[in-house]
């Protein structure tokens, strides 16, 4: 196998483990705070939820940061034509990110109901705006784009924020806001204990129920929605450019990967089953193994989009042709062999200092200590 070739699929799998650590460890945190001022009826009980979440919350930005900066440095198209495109999409998502880190950390520093309920709002909407920006993300890439190249690879977005907004890629953000406040209320059930835990228990289960439906209906719509297929390009191996290949659409093209290997039916399975075991340890009010099932869940999910988008990984609905691809997208040879470096040392480490973060900082949070503790949100 070509070097050049294995370290394109390389690092389309890389980026998809870090989609999903984004998804579960931020979203976890995201969902706490969308659910903030619905399982915390009283003011020591929601803080006892932005404490259950304080020693991770900002750690788990890494998985954000790791994310965006993988996108720049392997697949620099890809972010040169996003971020110049989906600029007021970013804008958004930027803004709703600096309201939060606001939002934990001045929410109790002064004694004032008005003032505390300012940021428990701030809070909510910091939360379920990125979720539901996420999932609408991934469910334009499966519509397409509006985006094309010059002769000289300028890109140009021909769409609209409107446009972003439509009815799947909707479906899509509330799918993601759902998985969301699973994971979240799946933590308070470990760490809050009490009303706020029983409440979040309630708020899981509805959630999934959610994520269920979701799923399924995006999984129909997709299937007879319109895909793209790869019909002529150079070597997969080769250096090359979005303008020289040609793309046709064709209905239900999106299950091509499928038809074609039987086990990756496993993949939209794995989705499944993670949410129907999460429902099920919620039942048995078995928090850990809901948030383990609700990661699994996810990881079905994105990955379901992942193998049924494979090779394209930002479609254009101007110009199929033009669409953007594993293969065309990706960084130089020497690039992607510094960065499978750095990755070996980084992405290790990572898993290694968030697992033993939440290992020590295990336990139920007490709200009688926080009350006493002039470092508590």
């Amino acid at each position: 196998m070509d070097l050049y070739f294995a370290l394109k699929l390389l690092w389309w799998l890389l980026l998809g483990v870090l989609l999903m650590g984004l998804a579960i460890m931020v979203g976890m945190d995201m969902g706490v705070g969308t659910l903030l001022r619905f399982v915390g009826r009283t003011d020591s009980e929601r803080r006892v939820c932005l404490n259950a979440i304080g020693p991770h919350w900002d750690g788990n930005q890494v998985w954000f940061i790791l994310g965006g900066g993988a996108i720049f440095a392997a697949f620099p198209l890809i972010y040169a034509t996003a971020f110049s495109g989906l600029y007021i999409v970013m804008l958004l998502l930027l803004w709703t990110m600096i309201v939060r880190p606001l939002g934990f950390e001045y929410r109790s520093k002064i004694a004032s109901p008005q003032w505390r309920n300012v940021w428990d709002w701030a809070l909510l909407v910091s939360g379920a705006v990125p979720m539901i920006v996420y999932g609408a993300a991934v469910g334009n890439m499966l519509r397409g784009v509006p985006f094309h190249f010059a002769w000289d690879l300028r890109s140009y977005y021909t769409g609209s924020f409107i446009t972003l907004l439509n009815p799947f890629a909707v479906l899509c953000g509330l799918l993601s806001l759902a998985l969301s406040i699973h994971m979240g209320a799946s933590m308070l059930m470990g760490r809050a204990g009490g009303a706020v835990a029983e409440r979040a228990r309630a708020a899981a289960s509805l959630a999934l129920l959610l994520a269920l439906l979701l799923f399924s209906v995006c999984g129909a719509w997709v299937a007879a929605m319109p895909g793209y297929l790869l019909q002529r390009a150079p070597a997969a191996a080769a250096a090359q450019t979005p303008l020289q290949q040609t793309v046709a659409l064709q209905h239900g093209a999106w299950l091509t990967n499928f038809h074609a290997h039987a086990l990756l039916w496993l993949i939209p399975l794995l989705g499944y089953a993670g949410m129907l075991l999460a429902l099920f340890a919620l039942r048995r009010r078995a928090p850990v193994l809901a948030w383990w099932s609700g990661a699994l869940a996810w990881i079905g999910v994105i990955g379901t989009a992942g193998v049924a988008l494979f090779p394209f990984m930002m479609p254009s609905s101007s110009d199929p042709s033009q669409s953007l691809t594993l293969w065309n997208a990706a960084s130089s040879r020497t690039t992607l062999l510094w960065m499978t470096g750095f990755a070996a040392v980084f992405v290790p480490l990572i898993l290694w200092y968030t697992s033993w973060a939440f290992w020590v900082m295990r336990g139920v949070v007490d709200a009688r200590e926080i009350e006493h503790d002039e470092h508590a949100y």
